[in-house]
């Protein structure tokens, strides 16, 4: 993984404020500030172009995304493998699901051709792409390698 700042900014998943976590804490179940819930709860959180928008650009933690959409069968397939690489890669990992269908400016802008399509970003920048449905273990090897 990759040297994260210390401390890690990540965005709450139940009220989208920004929590500055100490490092030595991050794996330690923190909890926002604000709200109270769970930062890293080990799903994939659906988002929104706006959650969206504040995980990639305002958070320290890369951010892994599923560009999907509920009509796709591999999509449909990819899930339950997707659901299990967060509980893997998660707190040094955030990971979206974003929904092509109802973020369409989403799809355009990143130039979604195919779905299932994963996108990995690191300081608010696309790193590396893959599209296809991936078994779990390959999910977490590709993001891993790709985050070096």
């Amino acid at each position: 993984m990759p040297q994260l700042p210390d401390p890690v900014l990540t965005i709450c998943p139940a009220c989208g404020a920004a929590n500055r976590i100490p490092l030595t804490r991050l794996g330690s179940g923190p909890v926002c500030g604000k709200c109270k819930g769970p930062l890293f709860t080990g799903q994939p959180l659906a988002a929104s172009a706006d959650a969206f928008a504040r995980h990639v650009g305002k958070g320290s933690v890369p951010v892994l995304v599923d560009f999907w959409a509920e009509w796709c069968g591999p999509c449909k397939a990819m899930a339950p493998a997707f659901a299990a690489a967060a509980r893997e890669l998660e707190p040094q990992m955030r990971l979206l699901k974003v929904d092509t269908e109802a973020a369409p400016e989403l799809a355009q802008r990143y130039r979604i051709q195919s779905i299932p399509t994963m996108i990995l970003f690191a300081a608010g920048r696309e790193v590396a792409r893959t599209s296809g449905a991936m078994p779990a273990q390959a999910i977490v090897n590709w993001a891993r390698q790709q985050i070096g």
